[in-house]
């Protein structure tokens, strides 16, 4: 009996860590319509990309993971804008725009950082509370990726070669 009782809850909790991964890592839903007001006064609208894949990113200036995310953010823009890549960092609403403004100075980022200053994008794309909150869209405007943390920068790239 015990060891049946171990096996059910041995197959639970891999039942629940697959389906928190998954949900973690695979979504399939439409990329919410919006405009990105960017840094350099420069408006995004991801309407306008659709045909493209699409890396948005919500960070802040005073997250680890965020900060640890920058070299592969770099590395990704790098290697998949001239394919089409498009990165837009989004500040959260919280973050002093001047301390978003010194950073991405300071880290001489190549990809577009936009503000949030009322929290509507954050809002739009599911109420994103946590730093950093990565989502890949397809060329179709599907999210095909939410990832909440650091991601895997060699996950990333064999997801972003996929598309």
């Amino acid at each position: 009996m015990r060891i049946k009782n171990s096996i059910l809850i041995l197959s639970l909790v891999s039942l629940v860590i697959a389906g928190a991964w998954f949900w973690q890592t695979q979504t399939m839903l439409t990329a919410p319509n919006v405009t990105f007001k960017t840094i350099k006064g420069d408006s995004i609208d991801l309407i306008d990309l659709k045909g493209r894949p699409v890396l948005v990113t919500f960070w802040a200036t005073d997250c680890p993971g965020c900060i640890e995310e920058i070299p592969h953010l770099i590395k990704l823009h790098q290697q998949f804008s001239p394919e089409g890549l498009t990165i837009v960092a989004v500040a959260m609403d919280y973050d002093p725009p001047n301390q978003v403004l010194a950073m991405s100075t300071a880290k001489q980022l190549p990809y577009a950082v936009a503000l949030d200053p009322s929290g509507s994008l954050a809002q739009r794309f599911g109420d994103v509370k946590l730093t950093p909150t990565s989502f890949v869209i397809d060329r179709n405007g599907l999210i095909v990726m939410q990832k909440i943390g650091v991601f895997d920068l060699a996950d990333m790239q064999k997801r972003l070669a996929d598309l």
